[in-house]
């Protein structure tokens, strides 16, 4: 899947390009999570924006269509803005290591 960008306000015509409301802002917006499925990038989505991220999860469409949760079309994706991905990936680090911490507790 090539590059997803996002239209953050409508583009007025008579507003061609500009910065305020009623112009274009395009987003770039990159894969930062992987997952078996589109229900766990869904709650990983939402953790990212209880942190005040925003984030997508998606699923392939075909894969989507016919319920697979395996393999390539079965994969969930987690997508935050280019510029926010490295603030992202900190985070689910930091959520991994506290939930192995929190394994390690329990055996």
């Amino acid at each position: 899947m090539s590059e997803p960008t996002a239209t953050i306000f409508p583009q007025d015509a008579d507003n061609d390009g500009a910065t305020t409301p009623g112009g274009s802002l395009s987003i770039r917006w990159v894969t930062v999570y992987k997952t078996l499925g589109l229900t766990p990038a869904q709650i990983i989505a939402g953790r990212l924006e209880a942190e005040g991220i925003p984030a997508r999860a998606w699923q392939e469409g075909a894969g989507q269509a016919l319920g697979l949760t395996i393999g390539l079309l079965g994969n969930g994706h987690v997508s935050v803005p280019a510029d926010l991905a490295e603030k992202a990936s900190q985070l689910l680090a930091e959520i991994e290591r506290e939930n192995e911490a929190w394994l390690d507790e329990e055996e």
